[in-house]
C-alpha cells in the first residue's frame, strides 16, 4: 500500500467525522443547510443591521483611509493600511474566485451570481467587527512586532471576567485548529493547484513537469521561503505588489471578454435578477456562493472565520476602528468585484454559446477558461497565470496566519518561528507530490470549525464594538 493510501485510510474516518459535525445539515424549508453555513450567514446578517449598515455608511470613509491614510509615525504596528489590506486579500482571493463561481452557476443557474454578490455584501459587516477586535486586543512583543487575532481577543474577553481558563482554552483551540487548517487549505491545496495550472500551460502530459511534482514543489517552497522568512513586513511588501497586479490582470481581462459579449450583457443581467428568486436558483446560489465558497478556495465569505484579522492586526495605527473600516474593502474586492466579473463572463459568454451544457463536461476553472477562450484563444494562459499568482499569494498569507497560531501556542522565540516556517515550506513541496484528499478535507473542516468560537466572541464583543464605532465616527467622520 502506498503512503498516500495508508494516510488516506487512517485520516479518512477522522476527516469524515469532523466534516459531518461541522457541516451537519439543518432542515430548513425542506432543504438541508450545513450548520456552519447558517452560523456564518446569520452572523453576517445580524452585524449588518446591528451596526446600522456599516458596510454602506462606512465604505466612503474606508476608501479615504486607504487613499489618504492618517499620519501614524509613532503608532503601534508594523505595516500600513494598504499593506495590511493587501495581505488579507491575498489570503482570501484564490483559485476559487475563478473556478468556484463557475461551480456556483452550474449548480444554481445564473441567479447564483446574485446570491454570491449578496453574501459578499453581508460579509463586510462581520469582517469589520473581527478586524477591529484584532487590532484592539493585539499584543506587542519585545522586538516591536505584534500578534493578534481571535485567539487573543477570545482569551482577553474571559480573562478580564475572571474566567482565564475558559479564555485560554478557546484561544488555544482556535490556534491549534488554525495551524492544522493552514497546512491544508492554505498550503498543500494551493501548491497542488499551482502545479496543475503550470502543467496545463506547459503541455499537460507532454510537459517537462509531468510526473515531476517534486521539482515544482521544491521551486515553489523555495520561493515561499524567501518571502516568509522576513516576517509580516516581507509578506506584506510582496502581497502589496502581487495583489494589485493579479487583480488588475484578471479584472481587465474579464472586462474585455464581457465587452466582446456586450450584446448579451443586458439579457444576462436581466436573467441573473429574474432567476435569483426562483427556488432552484436560491438553493443553488446558496450552495455555490456559500457552501462551495466557504468549504474550498472561494474565501469570499471568510468573514466569521477570523483569520484575516490576524493580518489586519499588524497595521500601524492606534485607532482600531480604522482598520475595521479598511477591512470592509476586502469582501468588496474579492467577492463583489472579482467574483461578480467572473459571473458576468460566464453568463454573457459561456451560457449564450452553450459552453455550460455542450457535453464536454466542463466545470470549475475549466468552464471559466473556456468562456475566456471563446473570444481570445490564448486567454486561458491569462487565467493560468492569474491562478498561479492567486495560489502563491494565498500561501504566503496563510503562512503568517499559521505562524501566529503557532507562536500563540509555543511562544515568540526566533527558533520556534523558524521551526514552523521550515515545516510550512515542507508541506508546500508535499502538496505537489501526493494526493491526500482526506488530509485536505480534515484541514477544511478544522478551518471552518474555528468559526464556532470566533462568532461567539464577536457576539459577546458586539456592544463594545458598537460604542467604539460611534465614538470614532463622532470624532472623525
Amino acid at each position: 500500500m502506498s503512503i498516500d493510501a495508508q494516510i488516506e485510510a487512517w485520516v479518512r474516518p477522522l476527516a469524515q467525522g469532523l466534516s459531518d459535525l461541522v457541516f451537519y445539515p439543518i432542515q430548513l424549508f425542506d432543504q438541508d443547510f450545513p450548520l456552519i453555513v447558517l452560523w456564518l450567514a446569520i452572523a453576517a446578517l445580524w452585524f449588518t443591521f446591528y451596526l446600522r449598515l456599516i458596510n454602506l455608511r462606512g465604505f466612503g470613509h474606508a476608501v479615504r483611509l486607504l487613499i489618504n491614510p492618517p499620519a501614524n509615525a509613532g503608532a503601534t504596528g508594523e505595516i500600513s493600511h494598504f499593506k495590511a489590506l493587501s495581505t488579507a486579500i491575498s489570503g482570501t482571493v484564490g483559485v476559487g474566485n475563478i473556478g468556484g463561481v463557475a461551480v456556483a452557476i452550474a449548480l444554481g443557474g445564473p441567479g447564483a451570481a446574485f446570491w454570491l454578490f449578496m453574501a459578499g455584501f453581508l460579509a463586510m459587516s462581520t469582517k469589520f467587527v473581527e478586524c477591529t477586535l484584532g487590532v484592539k486586543y493585539r499584543r506587542v512583543n519585545a522586538d516591536g512586532s505584534v500578534s493578534g487575532g481571535p485567539m487573543y481577543y477570545l482569551e482577553r474577553f474571559f480573562q478580564v471576567r475572571h474566567w482565564p481558563k475558559v479564555g485560554k482554552f478557546l484561544g488555544s483551540f482556535y490556534a491549534l485548529a488554525l495551524v492544522i487548517g493552514c497546512l491544508g487549505i492554505g498550503n498543500m491545496f494551493q501548491s497542488n493547484q499551482a502545479y496543475v495550472q503550470m502543467l496545463n500551460i506547459t503541455g499537460g502530459e507532454d510537459s517537462f513537469l509531468y510526473g515531476r511534482g517534486w521539482l515544482f514543489g521544491l521551486l515553489m517552497a523555495s520561493t515561499v521561503a524567501l518571502v516568509i522568512v522576513g516576517g509580516i513586513r516581507s509578506i506584506a511588501a510582496t502581497a502589496s505588489r502581487i495583489v494589485p497586479t493579479m487583480a488588475a490582470l484578471y479584472i481587465v481581462s474579464a472586462l474585455i471578454i464581457i465587452a466582446m459579449s456586450a450584446e448579451h450583457l443586458p439579457g444576462a443581467i436581466a436573467l441573473i435578477f429574474s432567476s435569483a428568486f426562483t427556488w432552484t436558483s436560491v438553493q443553488g446560489g446558496m450552495v455555490g456562493a456559500i457552501i462551495v465558497g466557504f468549504q474550498r478556495a472561494l474565501f469570499s465569505n471568510e468573514a466569521g472565520i477570523g483569520s484575516a484579522s490576524i493580518a489586519h492586526s499588524a497595521v500601524k495605527t492606534d485607532e482600531p476602528v480604522t482598520e475595521g473600516l479598511v477591512s470592509l474593502l476586502e469582501p468588496f474586492i474579492d467577492t463583489m468585484v472579482i467574483c461578480t466579473l467572473t459571473s458576468l463572463v460566464i453568463v454573457t459568454t459561456a451560457i449564450p454559446n452553450g459552453l455550460l451544457d455542450d457535453g464536454r463536461g466542463l466545470e470549475g476553472i475549466a468552464l471559466t477558461s473556456a468562456a475566456f477562450a471563446h473570444h481570445i484563444s490564448w486567454a486561458p494562459y491569462i487565467i493560468a497565470v492569474a491562478a498561479l499568482l492567486f495560489a502563491f499569494s494565498t500561501t504566503i498569507a496563510w503562512s503568517y496566519y499559521g505562524l501566529k497560531g503557532w507562536t500563540y501556542l509555543f511562544g515568540e522565540a526566533a527558533t520556534t518561528q523558524m521551526i514552523f516556517k521550515l515545516g510550512f515550506c515542507g508541506f508546500v513541496a508535499l502538496g505537489c507530490m501526493i494526493q491526500l484528499s482526506a488530509v485536505l478535507d480534515f484541514s477544511d473542516a478544522m478551518v471552518f470549525l474555528i468559526a464556532l468560537p470566533n462568532i461567539i466572541g464577536l457576539y459577546l464583543y458586539g456592544p463594545e464594538i458598537k460604542r467604539d464605532l460611534a465614538d470614532y465616527l463622532a470624532r472623525f467622520n
